[in-house]
This record gives structure tokens, C-alpha cells and sequence, in this order.
């Protein structure tokens, strides 16, 4: 067959090699691939919730990458009623899977019956295929029928047909529009140090589910495989013009999760999907605040410079991060004892916390590589036997910011010991650096070093690594801060594996598998090697770094952001969207980057760096970046050393832009406080994209320039360069504008809004809501928690509304007490109930009702001050105002009286 000789043939690979380019999966003609053998199903039983099978080759072996497998092992379990787990191991041989230390998996109800599940499995023996269906409906949702199952060492594959222009989202992490071109797209998951976020490449993140929305519902498949592996999406391969979902792994197993999603609400199948990955941790209220960061601050004073001038500014800076600027030599947990002494950090650092403000630095993985230099991490990593290994025996070397280094190999059984010592160190609130919060980089792992990587060590000295200083120190006794100086496991790669180049080679961006990062064919302590662990690498550092925070600052939430990030990543981490460009295109495509963290891969602390990181921006583009970015639930300003600088208070307009905006966002931050409780519950999403709220309505699907922050505010940013005027879709719903507060009433048409000014944003509320906000913003979260409230009660097009309202102490991991309100509206009538446990200290200071078409003959509150209370009514923009300080204690009603 020609493919094969096309494929094995070592010229071709020799090319491929030494141009840094993989060899194509396209080159296997989907059609030859389709007349494998495949396996036929034999010894088929039931048990129960359970199917187990045996899979035997049914004819001749195609032998595309490999040898296949001659016999496998199925099983399928109804593992509730809305998810069924379908498994294919090779039950001769150990084979990697994702370790349950990684990705615990979920617990089977043993009491799920198939005959009530919501989708159910059928199958077809010879030759073997399966499909996954709604059980009231019969639709097929997952079929592998014509597409047999290739099954070998180092390849396996698995296809499915879906309909016509199928709605896919997911498959990250991408830059891509939110919505994936189902006519030719291929997702490839290997994570990789991708400066500049390029479209249509493999990032720093792999999440290898996808939701499927349907006119039907809306369902989610789930591969649990951290292998490398390419899935494509096409159209039209078949005269029905369906569209084709096919998988291409690398190793490991087939571990598919099918979830049933709902017919009615797309919200449904992100809960779902957090029932198997789990759901997101809940942040410390302190970090849904602005937060600062550049690389390239070169010194202390251009630190405390920052936090003065934002405070002078009148911009309400929470959160103060210094990039690796501050290590000496790039070496983690270090200070430059010349550029940032140890001494006027912590000064800094007590500043911040006197003024209710935080401190967040930078840590990456990799370790300098400094035998006899007396440098602590590597001395005691060293002794502990800690970092990951090269086929010798001895470390594994690469090439980061500090030179050569070494890895730290996050299976080891001491590697916990390791790095919470570390961080004990190094950021002691007594003696070192008392951080709040973490920010951990370039854990894909990243390298330098290019391929092939035979001597690091003369790279080291070709890169100039580490980098040298280029100004000089500054004065160790500077006057600093408060002067305003600038203006405006257990299972292996099978014997005889090429681990570093696979005969079938995924579409990897850097090229081969281990250019530009650790080698795959690096051994970690349990036995397993990066070429299967590669994509947790991110991850496992996640975790270990949240509990290295957890033991410095016992019983307190933390902050951790990462880089690179696993399914599951969510359950201890936040995550930023990486090196993006100060350019409208990345402006516009950091919102269905967000939409797929938030919504689909249950990552909900996400945001891109606001007015981009690498190159310039510019006034307008910054002014409108940061509009938008206070709608990111991580909001953090951040660029490169290679920029101009951007903290908003560089220019007049970005400065208004973001004073007007701030104030906005810390008005709903105990708004976006109660979605992420709610979310820790139950993986309800934080982000809604529009067809969530609207799964009838086709025009949405393909929408990510607009999306619900929380549940009820729609956000409709310009896009478009130094425009003034945007192009918004309204559904047919009744909204209000957030700014007037006047009722307006989409038609299921886009609406063009003019005159929008660079200091503003389009916002809309959505009718049916009671929406709590703080009645200002104010300078730090602290000052916002001793501020009252005011509820919008904004009824639907049926007159009734409803929200809600979570208060607790906002840094505990486990509350001693807490609040929960239930609010309700319907007949003119406003009820607040629910548990009042914690004492907040605050009141409900007003109520405003919107879209009243009269002014009401009086207003009665019930649980405050009792009686009838004064209001006004304002006629053009139809809201009624009502002054009810009622102390967020207990229940409470207020009453339009017509």
C-alpha cells in the first residue's frame, strides 16, 4: 500500500526531521483507513450496568504504524443515569493510562439501571462497532459505524460520524473561534511553549472533551488519555456531507466518557462533565480584583513606582505580581541582592498588606543545573533524588531562562516534600517573601534547547542564557512608594516503542515530540515516561504548588495561576491564556478562549493578558482591552519586557476607561463571587456563551464576541479598530441597559449600537434576574465588603425574576458560617429568603425595579423598617427606587403596591 511506504520510508522521516516538521497524518487516505479489518466482538456479557467483550482482529492486519493488536478488552458501564464510560485496553499487556494520583476517576452508581439511563450503547459484533444514543429519542450521537477501530502500540484510532456542519466546541486549547470549523480542522493536543498563541496550532493545554449542540440537546464526549494525539474534524468525506470526528492517539488506551448533556439546557452537560473531571475550587475573594504584572520591571523602584502611581492615579490596584525579573540569574527563589534586595521586596510586600493589598511572583519548574555553586534548590532537589531522569540514569537536562537545568519529576514520592519545603523558604512571612497568591510559568515544561538537544550546556552559551542585566542598580536606599513618579504510575510504553519519534507523528507545531521541551524519553520515578505524561507536566506542578500554598498559609484559600493545564486542572488552579499579542485580532479571540476554559474545560479563573503581552499596544486598543478584560474573571494587566509599558493609568483615556469599568466590576464581584460557589458545587459555568441561554435560537451558535458574564449580564465589546460603533446580537428576549437601566427588547436580530465611546462598554442585563451588586466600587475588595447593597430586580417577558446571593468570610477553605439568599419576584412582590449565618455587616441600602410601566400607589417592605416606605419612579426609563436598609440578617419582602 502506498501510504505505508509513504510513511515508514526513512527519507521522508529524515525530512520531516530536520525541517522541524512533522510528517502529516493526511498523507493515510481516510478511505484506505476505513477498509482495515477491524475487530469483531466475541464473549459478550452482561452483567448489570456493566458489557464486557472481547475484540478479535477480524482479517487481516493493516499494520499502518505498527502492529495491531490482535485481541482487546471492552468494557462499557452505565455509570449513571447520564454517563456511560466505555473503556478498550489490551488485556495482554500493561499499557499507560492517565493515573487515578492525576485525574481521580469518578464512582459508578451501582444502582444505575440501562433501561432508565438517558443515553443507552448498542453495538454490532462483526465487524465491531458501537453507537451512543438518546434512549427517548433513539439519536445517534457517537457512531463508529463504517470507521473500524485501529488498535496498535503506538496508534490508535477511532472515528465517528456526526451531522452535517455538526456544532463542536472544545478540544483545547486553541485559539480558534469558539465554535470549531467543522470542514477542516484538526486539534492537536501536546502542550508546547506557543509564543504568540498562533491560530490553529497545539498550546499549552490539552483537554481532550468536546459538547456537541444539537436542535436535539446538547451532549459531551470526554477522552481521558494525556497522549499525544490529533483530532480532526471534516465535512462532505461522504456523499451525505456529514461531518467526521476522528481520533489519532499516540499511546495509552481508549477511555471515552459519553455524557448526555440535556435536550433543553446546554448547562446541563458542563455539571456533567465536572462530575467526571470535578468541579473548580473556590478563589479567595481578594482575587477578582485588578491585579498588575510586566516582565521587564527592572528594578524594586519600578515596582513600588506602579502601586504609587495606580493609587494616584485613582485606579483600584488589588494585586501587585512581579515577573522572574526579580531572581538572580533567572534562578527560581532568589532575589537579585543588586536589583531586588530581599530587604526592599518585604518592604513592598508590607506596604501592599497594610494597604489591604497582595503580592504574587513568579515560579517556574525548571531548576539551575549548579553543581558546587551552593544553590539550595538543586542541592537539596539533589538529595532527594527529585528531578526527572534521562534512559542513564542520570537528571535530565534542558535549557530555560536560568541556563542548563533540571526538571523536577512530579511523580516522586519526595517531590511534595521538595517544593512545599521550597516555597516555606523562600516566601516566609517572617524572613522571606510572604506572597498571597502564585504564579507558575512555563510548565509545559518549556525549553530552550533545540533539537536535537545533545549539548545544552554550548546552547546555554549561544542563547546567552542566563540573560545578562542591561541597566545599572539602582540606589539600595531609594525613596520608595507613596511618590507619584511617572505620568499619565504504574504502566509503561510497550518494549520496542520509539518514545522520541513515533512512527505516526501528531501536528505538532514545534515539530518532533521533544524539540523545545523535556525529552520524551525522560523517566520519571514511578516508571512511566514523558512521552505518556508530557501533557500532565503543567498540571502535576498545578497541584503540587496549590499545596505548597496551603501549607504556608494553613486553612486559607489561595490564588494559583498556571500555564499549562490538564482535564481536571480546574480543581486547584486558574489559568491565563498565555503569550498573546497586543493586536486586535488576539483582543477579539480571548474571549473564545475564555468561553472554552470557563464554559467547557471547567477552568473558570481565566483571562488573557490585558492589552496583550508581546509587541505594542495602543491607546484605543488598551482603553478597549481593559473594558473587556474587567469581564474576564481574572483580570490582570501584563506584558513583555520587549513592550512599551501599558498599566492603565499611562493614558488619559485608558485610565477613565479603566476607573469606569473598575467600578463596574467590584459592583458585581459578590455577583461573580456567588456563580463561582455555585460552581464548586456543582460545575454550573460562570461564563455562559449565548446559546447557552438560548438553544433554540441558531443564529447564536457560532457567536464569541458576545457572552453572559455570569448568568444574566451580556457583554458586547467593540471589536473593530478605533470604531465607536459595534454590531450586537439581541435575542428574542427582554434585556435592559445596564448604564440606564431602560427596558429593551431584543428581536432576534443584531442591533447596531453608535456613538460608544472609548471609556465605555455595551451591557445588558437579562430580563428574569434579581441582581445583587455593592452600591459603589471602591479602592480595595476589603473597603468593597464593609459597602451595602443594592438589588436590580429585572423581570422577564412572563414578569417574574429570580437570583441569588452567597457571603461568607472569603478566604477559608471551610466556612465556619455562611449566607445564602434566595431572591424572588413575581406579582410586584420582591421576597429575600434563605440562611443568614454569617454576619456581614452590611445592609440592602435600596431596590430598584425595572421596566414598571407606572409608577406604583406605594411601596411596602416587610422584615426592615416596617410600614410603607418613600420611593421615586422615574418614567422614561421605567424603574421605580426604593431606600429599604435591611440588614442582610434575615428575611425580607418589598412590595409595589398598585
Amino acid at each position: 500500500m502506498w501510504f505505508r511506504t509513504r510513511l515508514h520510508g526513512a527519507g521522508a522521516l529524515l525530512v520531516a526531521i530536520l525541517s522541524h516538521r512533522v510528517v502529516q497524518a493526511e498523507y493515510v487516505d481516510p478511505a484506505v483507513l476505513d477498509r482495515c479489518p477491524g475487530y469483531n466482538a466475541t464473549n459478550v456479557k452482561t452483567v448489570g450496568p456493566q458489557l464486557t467483550a472481547t475484540l478479535v482482529l477480524g482479517g487481516q492486519a493493516c499494520n499502518v504504524f505498527g502492529n495491531d493488536t490482535k485481541t482487546l478488552k471492552l468494557e462499557v458501564t452505565y455509570e449513571t443515569d447520564t454517563r456511560i464510560h466505555l473503556k478498550i485496553t489490551d488485556p495482554t499487556t500493561e499499557r499507560y493510562e492517565v493515573p487515578e494520583s492525576v485525574l481521580p476517576r469518578p464512582s459508578a452508581d451501582p444502582s444505575v439501571r440501562p433501561s432508565s439511563a438517558q443515553i443507552e450503547f448498542n453495538y454490532t459484533a462483526a465487524p465491531f462497532s458501537f453507537t451512543i444514543s438518546r434512549a427517548r429519542t433513539h439519536e445517534v450521537l457517537f457512531s463508529t459505524a463504517s470507521h473500524p477501530l485501529i488498535f496498535e502500540s503506538q496508534f490508535l484510532r477511532v472515528k465517528t460520524t456526526l451531522p452535517p456542519n455538526a456544532n463542536i466546541y472544545g478540544l483545547g486549547e486553541h485559539t480558534e473561534t469558539f465554535r470549531l470549523d467543522p470542514a477542516n480542522t484538526t486539534r492537536t493536543m501536546w502542550s508546547r511553549d506557543a509564543y504568540g498563541i498562533p491560530e490553529g496550532t497545539n498550546l499549552y493545554g490539552n483537554h481532550p472533551v468536546y459538547f456537541e449542540h444539537r436542535a436535539t440537546g446538547t451532549h459531551a464526549v470526554f477522552l481521558l488519555s494525556s497522549n499525544g494525539m490529533d483530532v480532526k474534524l471534516r465535512n462532505n468525506e461522504t456523499a451525505s456531507g456529514n461531518t467526521t470526528l476522528e481520533y489519532n492517539v499516540i499511546g495509552g488506551v481508549l477511555d471515552f466518557y459519553f455524557l448526555a448533556g440535556s435536550e433543553t439546557d446546554p448547562t446541563e452537560v458542563a455539571r456533567q462533565y465536572a462530575q467526571v473531571v470535578g468541579t473548580p475550587a473556590e478563589v479567595p475573594y481578594w482575587s477578582f480584583g485588578l491585579h498588575q504584572c510586566r516582565f521587564g520591571y527592572q528594578n524594586y523602584i519600578d515596582v513600588a513606582n506602579v502601586i504609587t502611581n495606580y493609587s494616584a492615579a485613582s485606579i483600584p490596584l488589588e494585586t501587585m505580581w512581579t515577573d522572574i525579573d526579580y531572581m538572580y540569574k533567572r534562578r527560581i527563589f532568589t532575589t537579585d541582592p543588586d536589583y531586588f534586595p530581599l530587604n526592599r521586596m518585604r518592604q513592598i510586600v508590607d506596604y501592599l498588606h497594610g494597604h489591604d493589598q497582595k503580592f504574587v511572583l513568579m515560579t517556574d519548574p525548571a531548576v539551575g543545573y549548579l553543581p558546587g555553586e551552593s544553590y539550595g534548590p538543586y542541592d537539596r532537589g539533589t538529595a532527594l533524588d527529585v528531578w526527572t531522569k534521562a534512559p542513564n540514569g542520570s537528571a535530565s537536562l534542558g535549557l530555560v531562562w536560568p541556563g542548563v537545568t533540571v526538571f523536577p519529576d512530579w511523580f516522586h514520592p519526595k517531590i511534595e516534600q521538595y517544593w512545599t519545603n521550597e516555597f516555606e523558604i523562600f516566601y516566609s512571612p517572617t524572613i522571606g517573601l510572604d506572597i498571597d497568591g502564585a504564579w507558575i510559568d512555563m510548565n509545559e515544561p518549556s525549553s530552550f534547547c533545540d533539537y536535537p538537544c545533545d549539548d545544552p550546556f554550548a546552547q546555554a552559551v549561544q542563547q546567552a542564557l542566563p540573560p545578562p542585566r542591561t541597566s545599572s542598580p539602582p540606589d539600595p536606599t531609594a525613596q520608595i512608594l507613596g511618590q507619584n513618579t511617572t505620568t499619565v504510575l504504574k504502566k509503561r510504553v510497550q518494549p520496542g516503542d520509539d518514545v522520541l519519534n513515533p512512527p505516526y507523528q501528531i501536528d505538532n507545531a514545534a515539530g518532533v515530540l521533544s524539540d523545545r521541551t523535556a525529552y520524551t524519553n525522560a523517566k520519571h520515578a514511578n516508571g512511566l515516561v514523558e512521552y505518556d505524561t508530557h501533557n500532565l507536566y503543567g498540571t502535576m506542578m498545578s497541584v503540587a504548588t496549590h499545596d505548597a500554598m496551603l501549607a504556608r498559609r494553613p486553612g486559607l484559600r489561595t490564588l494559583v495561576i498556571t500555564r499549562s493545564t490538564f482535564a481536571g486542572a480546574g480543581r486547584k488552579v486558574g489559568k491565563w491564556l498565555g503569550d498573546n499579542f497586543s493586536t486586535w485580532d488576539h483582543y477579539r479571540t480571548s474571549i473564545a478562549g475564555m468561553l472554552g476554559m470557563a464554559t467547557v474545560y471547567q477552568v473558570p479563573m481565566v483571562g488573557s493578558d490585558i492589552c496583550g503581552y508581546a509587541e505594542n499596544t495602543t491607546e484605543t486598543l488598551c482603553a478597549r482591552w481593559a473594558m473587556l478584560g474587567a469581564f474576564y474573571p481574572f483580570m490582570r494587566n501584563h506584558n513583555s519586557d520587549t513592550s512599551i509599558s501599558q498599566e492603565f493609568y499611562r493614558w488619559p483615556t485608558v485610565a477613565q476607561a479603566a476607573r469606569n469599568v473598575l467600578s463596574i466590576r467590584y459592583r458585581l464581584i459578590d455577583y461573580l463571587y456567588t456563580a463561582f460557589h455555585t460552581a464548586s458545587l456543582d460545575g454550573t459555568p460562570i461564563i455562559h456563551p449565548l446559546w447557552f441561554k438560548y438553544p433554540a435560537d441558531p443564529s447564536t451558535f457560532p457567536i464569541d464576541l458576545q457572552f453572559f458574564f455570569g448568568d444574566s449580564i451580556l457583554v458586547s465589546p467593540v471589536t473593530d479598530e478605533n470604531s465607536t460603533s459595534v454590531s450586537i446580537y439581541l435575542p428574542k428576549d427582554r434585556f435592559y441597559d445596564f448604564a440606564t437601566l431602560a427596558p429593551v427588547d431584543g428581536q432576534g436580530a443584531s442591533v447596531t449600537l453608535n456613538n460608544v465611546d472609548f471609556t465605555t462598554i455595551p451591557l445588558h442585563i437579562k430580563g428574569g434576574t434579581v441582581l445583587p451588586l455593592r452600591a459603589n466600587g471602591t479602592m480595595t475588595t476589603t473597603e468593597l465588603r464593609d459597602t451595602d447593597f443594592e438589588l436590580v430586580v429585572a423581570p422577564g417577558t412572563d414578569g417574574h425574576a429570580a437570583g441569588k446571593l452567597y457571603v461568607d468570610d472569603g478566604v477559608s477553605v471551610e466556612q465556619k458560617a455562611s449566607t445564602s439568599v434566595v431572591f424572588s419576584y413575581a406579582g410586584g412582590t420582591l421576597t429575600a429568603t434563605g440562611t443568614f449565618g454569617f454576619a456581614a455587616g452590611v445592609k440592602v441600602a435600596r431596590v430598584l425595579f425595572l421596566g414598571v410601566a407606572k409608577a406604583p400607589r406605594a411601596v411596602a417592605v416587610r422584615g426592615g423598617s416596617a410600614g410603607r416606605t418613600p420611593f421615586s419612579y422615574n418614567a422614561t426609563t421605567q424603574v421605580v427606587q426604593v431606600v429599604v436598609d435591611v440588614p442582610l440578617t434575615h428575611v425580607f419582602s418589598v412590595q409595589l403596591q398598585s
